[in-house]
């Protein structure tokens, strides 16, 4: 999974990016400090995989990633090359979703590309350089796809259809992701690519003073009732609180984050929410020589779950011996939870779950 992070220059985005990948990312006071994309891989925290790593004593433990890609400060402009836009926009693309950092704090020390702090504003101005990008994609599009509707081909014409659908939303300013579309629609534009078709996360970055009352704070409630609109998700946190914490033992980590009454670190909540946004789930497999975390999409069945570990796993697929992790956690053993009749043996149409752990029967 590979998450973009985008935002107006001087927000907290390199900040942040330091605090979650400990990379040490290049950050300044201002503008384009970040040219090329930071890239920094982290890993899921999972307790399970603790916990199952103790019980197998297992000799590797590996946990599910990350892939966090720090995107230069966009501007208004950036569609028509602006700042460095053109660039910025292609590496874009190339993510799976966009965390949106948005600057909710007041600080006279760093400056702010448009001289004063409007959530929306800056929202807005990023979602519409997106939005422009993206008609200019559609418009060749559209521009390639009627010379063949004009044959009399069926799904070219099917096709433009959809393509004006989406001209006349995106010319309103409004994302592809606000728009309504069938399954069908979608599959016809997969590989276009729009920008502001990719899942978004806002994340409301707030100072430390604020962090106390941060759900509460009037610039974040701003961001909140605009992301409900589109029904996007809204992580809040304080970038140079992450910073910091990033930077200590867990013991230390954990004291710093009762001093200031939060329960979980920044980076959990974002994981959190792009596991949700993407609708992904982990199952597990657990011995001796590795315990691993694997990240699938919910609804996966048992063959293609078992892809992910080797394609001949798939192709070559019998049955899945599943046990829950809750109920192996509840009698403590495999041995007992067999016992209990709890360990099933499931065919090509199971449905993998969330925090199931299996070992893969095949025959190549």
């Amino acid at each position: 999974m590979k998450i973009g992070i985008v935002g107006l220059p001087n927000v907290g985005k390199s900040t942040l990016f330091n605090a979650i990948t400990k990379a040490g990312a290049e950050c300044a006071n201002y503008p384009f400090c970040t040219i090329e994309p930071n890239v920094g891989i982290v890993t899921v925290p999972d307790e399970r995989i603790d916990v199952l790593t103790k019980m197998y004593d297992s000799d590797k433990t590996t946990y599910a990633t990350i892939e966090f890609v720090d995107i230069a400060g966009l501007v208004k402009g950036a569609s028509k090359g602006e700042g460095l836009g053109n660039k910025f926009l292609s590496h874009i693309r190339e993510t799976d979703a966009i965390a949106h950092i948005v600057r909710c704090f007041e600080d006279e020390k760093i400056v702010h590309v448009s001289g004063k702090i409007d959530p929306i504003e800056d929202i807005e101005t990023i979602t519409l350089e997106l939005v422009f990008s993206d008609m200019e994609t559609i418009s060749k599009r559209i521009e390639r796809v009627s010379k063949i509707a004009k044959s009399g081909d069926k799904k070219a014409t099917a096709e433009m259809e959809v393509l004006n659908k989406i001209s006349k939303h995106l010319e309103e300013g409004k994302p592809v992701r606000t728009l309504e579309l069938t399954d069908e629609e979608k599959e016809l534009l997969k590989d276009t690519y729009l920008l502001t078709d990719k899942p978004t996360i806002y994340v409301a970055n707030v100072s430390e003073a604020q962090i106390n009352n941060m759900e509460n704070d009037p610039y974040v409630q701003k961001v909140k009732e605009y992301a409900q609109k589109e029904n996007a998700k809204v992580v809040t946190l304080c970038a140079k609180l992450e910073e910091d914490l990033s930077e200590l033992e867990d013991e230390d980590k954990q004291m710093l984050m009762e001093e200031y009454g939060i329960k979980e670190s920044g980076l959990d909540k974002l994981i959190k929410a792009s596991y949700s946004l993407l609708g992904l789930i982990s199952y597990l497999t657990a011995g001796k020589q590795e315990v691993r975390a694997w990240t699938i999409k919910k609804g996966t069945k048992a063959p293609q779950a078992a892809g992910k570990i080797h394609s001949d796993f798939e192709r070559g697929f019998i049955k899945a011996e599943v046990v829950s992790y809750d109920d192996l956690m509840k009698y403590g053993s495999m041995l007992a939870t067999k016992e209990k009749g709890l360990v099933r043996l499931e065919g090509k149409d199971y449905v993998v779950q969330d925090g199931d752990i299996i070992l893969f029967r095949f025959n190549v």
